[in-house]
């Protein structure tokens, strides 16, 4: 299936063309719009064909005389439109490697995404137009491991063998752990060797593999082994193999975020994409990103270069609401993920040669007298684990017969205060005061109800039941009931009852699950969409669900968070998506949760207090992983910048360390 958003113009005359476009140059000043409608509806084999008609008819060079014409970025995308594919990679990687400085991105991205044949002819084209050896001038412009890789790219030599063995997938996977994690050092010669050769089939079984047995995606282990652009390659290559067009979506979208656009990147994928993969593109983009390519683009640029970028978008699909399969497999992917069980690990550990008698003495001196030992309070809490916490705050009483809550109340203040009382909370104590927060007073936040009761597991909430019931001398479910009104209540009292079903998936069952949340169609208000997610989404086991998203992706084409934003709004459609989300990848839904509450200007405290507390026992390690696999850098750094004084020092203590 064509997967392209420009394709052959019907009823294609080259003289006819040829001469509209010398029409549109002719006499003072040149008509733009007729030109960006015309090259960007003809096909690139069409445009070629131009390129010889007005040659036969005028005598003159179309692409000289565009470039006389136009300027700027508008006539650097009209020229790239013009060149056929393999002469427009070539173009850009000369441009990358000519001159004082390589444009190492450039390279990595056209040499990671294209397949086989597009390296044989790009190479042809590198040679016929500069009359160079590519592969030379390549390794003339590079160094080390980075240079070896492009080379090994350069071949063309991927295996294009889309059968299979089991044995040889195991074995990679095995001898890709053994070359870095395992390994003191790294043999960067094996990462080399199978991610350079084997075929894309073959790769994302062995990246699947890999999960398994080291319990952490490739790109994680990538990172941690791998330095500077030998690094940036590889993840391109393994991003390129999972999916080109995700690799592309977020290269789109990284050069339009933020101040400024990237234009050379942004016009580099749009031309070379437009006839292969950019419907593909465009709904992944969609999916990941929650905003159409066409509108990103049509916020970020402007005047003629705009329009002719949006015709080669081909279409926005914040208004078509259609869901392609590319974004399906995507997600997909995602969800066959999540079902690999990963060990999940907390920052904090119990303390080895715990002492709660001499902790007791550490932290009575901390506080007694004129002024306070801030350091030294979060040194001891910090290191320690909740369990022992808790015999700390019992040899302190037993000790010297005061409190030690109330004594940090007394010597503490501000957000550091917060952080260290709610460490000296049990983990069920702090999740009900949290609660209790939520819903008394004026308003209520129901962003922090949808957190806890969709993340905490039945164990969990029966706990929190219990400590609300003991400290607020009321239940939970009253509370909420009181608080909260319609299908949002519904939910918040499902989730409360802590019944969720434990057992493992039913595939019957999932995939009449499945149809139950795709059907659109009923008009029984006794079985609403909502009752009928809430009926599945609140009472279903974590596997069975991981199961019922596949199955709705294969009967709908569609994600399930897709569906629901689509379908739903409010407290409701938010409630749904923390549970989805949650199922799916429970570290990254709170690795984005951090981001939000760092990113911009001010820092939302209460939330970044509440996961780091509430993590750092269970999968804070996880969500680091998660967090700088997400958003390029690391919950350290972040923290770092976020933040300040013994606050900072405290959270940098519980986030356990820099990725």
């Amino acid at each position: 299936v064509y997967r392209g958003s420009v394709k052959d113009f019907q009823g294609f005359d080259a003289n006819q063309d040829a001469e509209a476009l010398y029409n549109a140059m002719k006499g003072f000043g040149s008509d733009k719009e007729a030109i960006l409608d015309l090259i960007t509806s003809r096909s690139n084999k069409q445009r070629v064909e131009i390129c010889q008609a007005y040659k036969s008819l005028y005598g003159k060079d179309l692409i000289a005389d565009l470039k006389y014409e136009l300027t700027g970025k508008f006539e650097r995308l009209i020229v790239s439109l013009m060149r056929p594919p393999a002469y427009g990679d070539a173009k850009e990687i000369k441009d990358a490697i000519s001159g004082i400085g390589t444009d190492e991105k450039c390279l990595i991205e056209i040499l990671a995404s294209r397949t086989n044949q597009e390296i044989h002819d790009l190479v042809a084209a590198y040679k016929d137009a500069y009359e160079r050896d590519l592969e030379a001038d390549v390794v003339g412009d590079t160094s080390g491991h980075f240079k070896k890789m492009l080379v090994v790219l350069l071949q063309g030599a991927r295996e294009e063998d889309d059968v299979v063995s089991e044995d040889l997938v195991e074995q990679d996977a095995k001898d890709l752990l053994e070359a870095g994690e395992l390994k003191w050092g790294t043999d960067e010669a094996q990462f080399i060797y199978i991610l350079g050769r084997r075929s894309r089939q073959h790769l994302r079984l062995v990246f699947d593999e890999y999960l398994k047995i080291a319990g952490k995606p490739i790109e994680r282990s990538i990172r941690a082994e791998l330095s500077g652009d030998f690094e940036k390659l590889m993840l391109a290559v393994v991003k390129c193999i999972r999916s080109t067009a995700e690799y592309f979506a977020e290269r789109l979208y990284k050069a339009m975020k933020g101040l400024g656009t990237r234009d050379n990147t942004l016009i580099r994928i749009m031309v070379s994409r437009s006839e292969i993969d950019m419907l593909d593109i465009r709904e992944v983009f969609r999916t990941k990103y929650e905003k159409s390519l066409y509108n990103m683009i049509k916020e970020d640029t402007s005047g003629e270069y705009k329009k002719a970028l949006l015709k080669l978008c081909g279409g926005d699909d914040d208004a078509a609401g259609e869901f392609f399969p590319e974004a399906a497999q995507v997600a997909y992917r995602m969800w066959e993920l999540s079902a690999v069980k990963v060990e999940l690990r907390g920052t904090v550990q119990p303390a080895a040669d715990f002492n709660d008698d001499g902790d007791a003495q550490v932290l009575r001196k901390a506080m007694k007298g004129l002024g306070t030992d801030e350091g030294a309070i979060i040194e001891v809490l910090t290191k320690r684990s909740n369990a022992q916490r808790q015999q700390i705050l019992k040899a302190y009483k037993a000790h010297y017969g005061r409190d030690l809550m109330a004594d940090l109340k007394s010597e503490l203040s501000g957000s550091l205060a917060k952080l260290i009382l709610g460490l000296m909370l049990t983990p069920a104590q702090y999740d009900a005061k949290q609660l209790r927060k939520a819903v008394e007073g004026a308003g209520t936040d129901e962003s922090v109800l949808i957190e806890i009761m969709a993340t905490r597991n039945n164990q969990e909430i029966k706990a929190i039941n219990e400590a609300y019931q003991e400290a607020y001398h009321k239940s939970l479910e009253d509370d909420l009931s009181s608080d909260t009104s319609g299908h949002f209540k519904r939910i918040l009292i499902s989730l409360a009852l802590g019944n969720r079903d434990e057992g493992p998936e039913n595939l019957t069952q999932a995939h009449e699950d499945a149809k139950k949340l795709a059907d659109v169609s009923s008009n029984d208000s006794s079985d609403s969409l909502e009752t009928r997610f809430l009926s599945i989404l609140c009472t279903r086991s974590y596997p069975h669900l991981c199961r019922v998203f596949q199955e709705f992706i294969k009967m709908t084409n569609h994600d399930v968070e897709h569906a629901i934003k689509k379908r739903m709004s409010g407290d409701v459609r938010d409630a749904f998506v923390a549970i989805v989300r949650s199922v799916k990848n429970k570290p990254a839904f709170f690795a984005d949760k951090l981001y939000k509450s760092m990113k911009g200007a001010g820092t939302d405290e209460r939330t970044l207090t509440r996961i780091m507390i509430s993590r750092s026992e269970i999968d804070l390690f996880n969500i680091r992983g998660e967090f700088i696999d997400l958003f390029d850098k690391s919950l350290h750094h972040m923290i770092e910048k976020d933040t300040s004084g013994d606050y900072r020092k405290a959270l940098l203590a519980l986030c356990g360390g820099e990725d």
